[in-house]
């Protein structure tokens, strides 16, 4: 069964759906034209606000394209819709290349993934236990 989600359009923009059965995210359009200079960061509108359900999160995700052949990705890396927001969904873009980069209404800035989400109740103890990694952060498992 699919997840419903409730959306209003609070500009003229495609409503998100999925090309293919089976893709994992929807795309996201910009709602306005901007010229993204080398290095800026600019959130952009998408032109909808929606109700994630509860118990899940709206992932909003770079598009793999316009980073590969532009240098645009966002500014966040991921961001997160949560369940209670009800505000426009904006993306903050970043270039991250040296040609600046028009963004036009109507073209895909981004991806939407939804995924489940538990809240977390923290239970404070004086131990937390042995495992074979124990503290081991960065570089702990080696780069080959």
């Amino acid at each position: 069964m699919a997840l419903k989600v409730k959306i209003k359009k609070v500009a003229d923009v495609k409503t998100p759906f999925y090309v293919h059965k089976g893709d994992s995210g929807v795309d996201l359009y910009s709602a306005e034209d901007y010229l993204l200079k080398p290095m800026e960061r600019k959130l952009i509108a998408t032109g909808i606000k929606i109700a994630v359900p509860y118990g899940y999160e709206a992932q909003v995700r770079p598009k793999s394209g316009l980073a590969i052949e532009h240098g645009i990705s966002h500014a966040n890396s991921v961001g997160t819709i949560d369940s209670c927001y009800r505000g426009e969904i904006k993306v903050p873009l970043i270039n991250l290349s040296g040609k600046p980069y028009k963004i036009e209404k109507g073209r895909k800035i981004a991806q939407m993934v939804f995924a489940k989400v538990e809240e977390a109740v923290f239970d404070e103890v004086d131990d937390l236990g042995e495992t074979s990694r124990n503290e081991g952060g960065f570089g702990s498992t080696g780069m080959d």
